[in-house]
């Protein structure tokens, strides 16, 4: 099934087994910690109320048939040998799968898309000799007809990314609350809760004030953390099988799954409720990530390695620790208690404190990959247009992947510790917890029908099977866990509906923004119409517009220039817009036009940037971007008549220019030398000012031969590099028009508003420096 990435080139497709190996060990520490944390709280969850023990030990052995089974069907058959060969360039979660979707059946949210963004070698991978099926191809009409078939996909996305940001509060809550209750067999049963919600909480305040110094001086403690603890639950499960009942292996047969439903009957289809935590935590596809997100020396893991680590190592464990649990509970009815139940009752007793604090570490290192996860998930729909923009930290230079965001990790604590505080047990916890992680599940299983279907390009059967299969263990174990509603599972309920407000208000006013600067932008014939000055005084310095539209002269400009008749010596119409892919390569970084004839000096420039990718720094991004239009300027012949603008339909006018990293063969600005020249190339330098200002000079390769329009053109960039570069953002603010609806007047005028004023700028990834800024404010009437 795995047809598109079969065809790409893998980088790992060559490592020696070796490699493959350290990489799977390295995947313990960011793949697995939460899930190997299960243990700590299944069990107590499952028995907590809902049913009672017997003496045959029936609801026992039921009770490890499901969660063996469960463990066998969903992590490993679904994700780590189905949905794991799904990625995305590498990248892993529901909005990969919704990336994909996106591009082979243009179903995307971003309002600025252009067709040369689908020759991007990321784009779309062609797959040879195969064919859209006939249902194939209607449903791929069918999306790209109906918006509201593309809105609900969308919806169906931001479900799952809710979900998972819930998810990253209430995860981290749990597995360190259960870590933590150990402390109660060391001290007196009627006073050991007192004990454990303040250790769990100065933990949780521990982690997350060290969120911003990222992970990259102690990511390397993360797998040894996850293996001990691996090796310390197996462990003690095999010993408490061969000590307890080393026949609990019968317990594995499907049978006891229907005599445990059989006879516990409601109570046992709500227990499932607490079954299902054993599949809880960050999933292999989740985590697929091409990432140096979490070690300084992790590279990315190949598919093959997270299959490793999972099957040889993490599942034998796992099913171990539960078999083990299983042992020890049939021979000691301890269930009139309800903390007995917990997962240390079966340790034995000289282990406990060790293993109490190995428990504790690998529950932090399991919080901290679902936090990790969740400022991962919040870049992503930020890029997309989906979340209001916030403040992204890169705490590691070298490694792009190690992100923090402080407004969304002090909201992310202050909801923990109120988890934490308001519920104080693990049941409730766990009730929340399972409605959030099967939700996910519920929304990949129906994003990977549609997958199997127009991105396979497999028969419209399998996509059936698949969603008939797994949707159908989902959905049982998705009503056990809605059904216990009031008994906790309202909070994942209650933060996704409010984080899809969010989304949804933020999505929809920028829509309705982007539409008004599609109405309202100024024609190029009008720009063209002014005459080479434009009308206006030109000025020395490089003049940075900045605007959503990809054609088109946005209405900031002629309101700027109607008020204030003067603008820069060189113009720039800059769009810094994401596409639908995780990364950009940057060969293929810049889209270049030139707007009118080459005397005018106006640019177009497009910057396009995968939802993964890092923004570069003002100094940086200045630079890449002022040897991108000289770059173009060389390749490009001296042709009056050249438009780039959309509106003529000639978007592969736009040339597609690389960072100058990337062309070492291509215009580079350096500081002038002494002797005029450089590596024997020749060079244009500007000519004198009478002001003493940052000298720059472009390096010019000796073939191919410019001519001399070009080279003015090119000394009168660099003249304006030198001058200075100026900004001029838009600072809108937005209104809905006379007539809308009330709840129209809502969502934009108190609902988005509020958002926009609370959120960073659109050029804040970029670092714009405020000497160097022009606001341009305008009132839309959306």
């Amino acid at each position: 099934m795995d047809l598109e990435t079969g065809f790409r080139h893998n980088r790992l497709t060559k490592q020696s087994w070796r490699a493959v190996l350290t990489l799977a060990y390295q995947s313990l520490g960011v793949v697995y910690g939460d899930l190997s944390t299960s243990p700590l709280y299944v069990f107590k969850s499952t028995f907590a109320e809902d049913i009672k023990h017997s003496e045959t030990n029936e609801e026992i052995f039921g009770a490890l048939s499901f969660i063996f089974w469960t463990l066998t069907l969903v992590p490993l058959l679904k994700y780590v040998f189905i949905v794991l060969r799904a990625d995305d360039n590498g990248e892993g979660g529901t909005f990969a799968l919704y990336s994909l979707l996106c591009r082979h059946a243009r179903v995307s949210s971003l309002p600025n898309c252009q067709l040369v963004d689908e020759e991007l070698s990321s784009y779309k991978k062609e797959i040879p000799n195969l064919a859209l099926s006939s249902f194939g191809s209607r449903l791929k009409s069918t999306l790209e007809k109906h918006a509201v078939l593309q809105r609900f996909l969308l919806v169906l996305a931001l479900v799952g990314a809710c979900m998972v940001i819930g998810d990253g509060v209430l995860t981290p809550a749990l597995s360190v609350f259960s870590a933590v209750s150990g402390v109660e067999l060391a001290m007196a049963k009627e006073h050991h809760k007192y004990v454990e919600v303040p250790v769990a909480c100065i933990i949780l305040i521990a982690l997350f004030a060290l969120q911003h110094y990222g992970t990259h001086r102690v990511g390397f403690l993360f797998a040894p953390i996850v293996v001990l603890w691996l090796l310390c639950i197996s462990s003690i499960g095999l010993y408490n099988i061969l000590h307890w009942n080393p026949h609990i292996y019968q317990a594995l047969s499907p049978v006891h799954m229907y005599r445990f439903l059989k006879k516990t009957q409601t109570g046992g289809w709500k227990s499932l409720g607490g079954i299902l935590l054993c599949i809880t935590g960050k999933h292999p596809f989740h985590s697929i990530v091409r990432s140096e997100a979490m070690f300084a020396d992790l590279g990315h893991f190949s598919q093959l390695s997270i299959q490793i680590a999972f099957t040889s190592f993490v599942y034998p464990s796992l099913i171990l620790a539960y078999m083990g649990q299983a042992a020890y509970l049939s021979q000691n009815h301890v269930f009139e208690n309800d903390y007995k139940i917990g997962f240390y009752i079966s340790v034995p007793e000289n282990l406990r404190i060790p293993v109490l604090l190995i428990a504790i570490l690998a529950a932090v290192v399991g919080s901290q990959a679902i936090i990790t996860g969740t400022f991962s998930i919040i870049k992503q729909c930020s890029a997309l247009g989906c979340f209001p923009r916030v403040k992204i930290v890169h705490t590691s230079s070298k490694y792009h992947g190690q992100i923090y965001i402080p407004e969304i990790n002090w909201i992310l604590m202050m909801l923990c510790l109120a988890v934490t505080i308001g519920f104080r047990d693990t049941k409730r916890m766990g009730n929340a917890s399972g409605l959030a992680v099967i939700t996910v599940m519920l929304v990949t299983t129906c994003l990977m029908s549609l997958v199997i279907v127009l991105c396979w390009q497999q028969s419209v059967f399998l996509a059936i099977a698949f969603v008939v299969f797994f949707g159908t263990i989902e959905a049982l174990y998705f009503s056990a866990s809605l059904i216990k509603f009031l008994e906790g599972a309202w909070v994942p309920i209650a933060l996704s509906l409010i984080f899809m407000l969010v989304m949804y208000v933020w999505h929809y006013g920028t829509l309705r923004k982007y539409e008004f600067d599609l109405q309202n932008k100024v024609s190029v014939d009008w720009l063209l119409g002014l005459g080479p000055t434009l009308g206006i005084v030109r000025v020395r310095g490089i003049g940075l517009v900045h605007t959503e539209l990809v054609s088109g002269i946005p209405a900031i400009f002629s309101h700027f220039v109607t008020n204030l008749p003067a603008f820069h010596q060189v113009l720039v119409f800059l769009c810094v817009k994401s596409v639908p892919v995780p990364h950009v390569g940057h060969e293929e970084r810049f889209l270049v036009g030139r707007i009118g004839p080459r005397e005018y000096r106006v640019y177009r420039c497009i910057v396009r940037y995968g939802y993964r990718d890092v923004h570069k720094d003002d100094v940086e991004f200045e630079k890449d971007l002022v040897c991108s239009i000289a770059e173009f300027i060389r390749k490009q012949k001296d042709d009056s008549t050249l438009r780039t603008d959309g509106e003529t339909g000639n978007d592969e006018a736009m040339t597609v220019i690389g960072t100058p990293s990337t062309n070492a063969e291509g215009v580079q600005i350096c500081s002038p030398s002494p002797d005029g020249s450089e590596l024997g190339l020749p060079e244009i330098r500007a000519l004198p000012a009478n002001q003493v200002r940052k000298r720059v000079r472009f390096v010019v390769p000796e073939s191919p031969k410019i001519d001399d329009g070009s080279r003015a053109e090119l000394r009168d960039l660099m003249e304006a590099r030198e001058a200075g570069v100026a900004y001029i953002l838009g600072h809108s603010y937005v209104k809905a028009k006379q007539g809308s609806s009330m709840i129209k007047k809502l969502f934009i005028n108190y609902g988005y508003e509020f958002l926009r004023r609370n959120s960073r700028p659109a050029t804040d990834s970029l670092m714009v420096p405020h000497a160097s800024t022009l606001e341009v404010g305008m009132v839309y009437h959306v």
